[in-house]
Order: C-alpha cells, then sequence, then structure tokens
C-alpha cells in the first residue's frame, strides 16, 4: 500500500516533465506546415487542397482522382517530394544528434559535429570527388563520406579513451577537435592537389538538396529512422546523466556503456545525414536551445521536440535557399549559417544559465 501511494504521488510529477500535449501539438502542427510549404511553393505552384487530394489518390482502395495535371503530378512527387522528404530526415537527425550530444557530455555547445563528424565526411567526399566520382550514379561520394565520418569518430573515441580511459567528457571533445583538425588538413591537401575540382568540393561542402532523390532517401533513411528510436528510447537517461556520471552510477545507470551507445547512435545518423546532404552547421544548436526556451529543459521533451521541429526548420530553410535568389539556388549551409551564427553567439553568452 505505501509503495502505491508513493507511486501515485510521483507519477504525474514524471509526466509533467514529458512533452506537454500542447507543444506535442504544436510541433505536429509545425511540421505538417514546413512539408506543405516545402511541397507547394516553387516555379509552379501548388496548393495545400490539391497536394493532400493528389496523396489520397494515391493511397490504395480509394476511388479518388488527382486534381493535378500529369506534369504536377511529375513536378510534385518526383521532384519535390524527395527533396521535401530528405530534408526533413536530415534536419530531424542533425536536431536529435544535438540534442543528444548536449545531454551525453553535459555542454550546451556540443553539435553533431563535435567529434569530427563534418571534417571526416568533409574529407572522404573530398577524395571520393577528386578521384572523379562526382559524376555516374553519383551514390560514390554519399558512400565516402559516410565511410570518412564514421573513421573520423572511431578515430576520436580511440584517441579519447587512451587519453582519458573514456572516464571523462573532456578528453573525448578534445580527441574529437584533434582529429577533426587533422583531417581538414589532409582534406585542404587533397584540395590543393586537385584544384580543378575545388568548385565540386565546395559545392557539396556548403550543402544542399537540389539533387535529391528518392535513393537519397532510401540510402539515408534506415540509419536516421534506427539512430533517432534509439535516442527516443534513452531520453530518460539523459537527464540522469546531465546531473553527473557519480550521480548516474549511484541511480543504476551503466555510464561509460550508456554514453558510448548515444554517442554511437547520434554519430551513426548524422553520418548518414551528412553522406546526403552536405555539411549543413548549427541546426544541432539552434533547434535543441529554441525548445529549451520554449518549453521545457528536460530532456524527455528536448529530445521528440527536436526531432520534429528540426525537421521541419531544415524543410523551410530549404525553400529560403531555393527561392531567395531564384532561379539561382542559394546553398542551404549559407542559410543555416546566416541564422545559426548570431544564435550561437547568444547561447555562448547565456551558457552558464543554460548549463
Amino acid at each position: 500500500m505505501a509503495v502505491d501511494s508513493v507511486r501515485t504521488r510521483t507519477e504525474p510529477r514524471v509526466r509533467a516533465r514529458g512533452v506537454p500535449r500542447m507543444w506535442q501539438l504544436c510541433a505536429g502542427a509545425f511540421l505538417v506546415a514546413a512539408l506543405l510549404v516545402g511541397l507547394g511553393i516553387g516555379p509552379v505552384g501548388i496548393g495545400a487542397l490539391g497536394i493532400a487530394e493528389s496523396a489520397v489518390s494515391h493511397l490504395p482502395f480509394v476511388d479518388v482522382h488527382s486534381p493535378l495535371s500529369s506534369v504536377q503530378e511529375a513536378i510534385l512527387w518526383q521532384l519535390r517530394a524527395p527533396r521535401v522528404v530528405l530534408a526533413g530526415l536530415v534536419g530531424g537527425m542533425l536536431a536529435i544528434a544535438g540534442s543528444a550530444y548536449q545531454g551525453v557530455f553535459r555542454n550546451p555547445l556540443a553539435d553533431p559535429y563535435l567529434l569530427g563528424v563534418a571534417a571526416g565526411a568533409g574529407l572522404g567526399a573530398t577524395i571520393a570527388i577528386a578521384m572523379g566520382f562526382a559524376g555516374g550514379s553519383g551514390q560514390v561520394v554519399p558512400v565516402a563520406a559516410f565511410l570518412g565520418a564514421t573513421l573520423a569518430v572511431a578515430c576520436a573515441y580511440v584517441l579519447g579513451r587512451s587519453a582519458g580511459a573514456a572516464r571523462s567528457t573532456g578528453a573525448l571533445v578534445l580527441a574529437g577537435v584533434t582529429v577533426a583538425a587533422f583531417m581538414t588538413a589532409l582534406q585542404t591537401f587533397v584540395q590543393q592537389q586537385r584544384s580543378d575540382t575545388l568548385r565540386d568540393v565546395y559545392a557539396w561542402l556548403l550543402g544542399g538538396f537540389a539533387t535529391a532523390g528518392w535513393r537519397d532517401v532510401a540510402v539515408a533513411a534506415p540509419y536516421i529512422v534506427v539512430s533517432s528510436v534509439i535516442l527516443l528510447l534513452h531520453r530518460r537517461v539523459l537527464d540522469v546523466l546531465s546531473l553527473g556520471d557519480d550521480e548516474a552510477a549511484s541511480l543504476g545507470v551503466e555510464v561509460l556503456r550508456t554514453r558510448l551507445l548515444i554517442v554511437a547512435a547520434a554519430t551513426a545518423g548524422t553520418a548518414a545525414a551528412v553522406s546526403v546532404s552536405g555539411l549543413i552547421g548549427f541546426v544541432g544548436i539552434i533547434v535543441p536551445h529554441t525548445v529549451r526556451l520554449l518549453v521545457s529543459t528536460s530532456y524527455r521533451a528536448v529530445v521528440p521536440l527536436s526531432l520534429a521541429v528540426g525537421a521541419g526548420f531544415l524543410v523551410l530553410t530549404d525553400v529560403l535557399a531555393r527561392t531567395v535568389l531564384s532561379p539561382a539556388e542559394l546553398p542551404i549551409g549559407v542559410v543555416t549559417a546566416f541564422f545559426g551564427a548570431p544564435f550561437f553567439a547568444v547561447v555562448l553568452r547565456t551558457s552558464r544559465s543554460i548549463r
């Protein structure tokens, strides 16, 4: 009886630290609105009702005819839809990975590139482009970027473990900075040796979804989905880890194993994301901190909301990138940096209070 009464008193308090129903609805509405804007805006405008009816007409056992012409159907489902879906996947992954890194390392400035993911992916892509693999099927560059990002994180973990036995987050962070600096140097060396490929290399490094197709979605989606599920399942643990390693261990958490699992999941998903989108910065900073400021500092709310809001944020950012200088297209990394740099400065000034 005593246990039941204690459980009854504590359960409402635990639920209160989750995602409030109002913010669940707001995040869902924001994501849906962003998807409709991404699908509808372009040289050929398509209304939200037309998009909805067209989508319903493609469902099995539904006798509804699409109001769109064949040209509009092709534009919607062969050009815009894969681009919007891929932007949503990448944005959600970068945002949820950022929130996970910030929880694991107890550092409000941590982002998905903390352990050298960006530098490794950039090196892999640069080597592939310099060797002439940018054309053809277009799948060699994403694979090379994924392998480079994975190699960078593996090197950072090995170096961090040898330096600090993986007991402190500082050793792992410094190892990531070291590996990133070394791989950036290698990337610069490759660029200088093959200066004729500089334009292609920088086009990839600045990020974008201009050539996105359903094949890119199929390549990245499994990694992103699995990584996101793992991070969502560990959102409660991130709240415990934020208390410190000793406190988390006293509460029964296997700190080293849990930290490794979360970092591995966030990194694998980030590597898959950047391999198909190029390097897109600041999403992992902007979105989680916005959620913290508006909703809650608990990772039970920050992690799931970052996934939804990050997806919608990058879809809308991609809309800006392809419409601001239309018919030319602005690299999406430039747009995110335009918003992210001032935001990062604000977070840096207030990091003590956030921590």
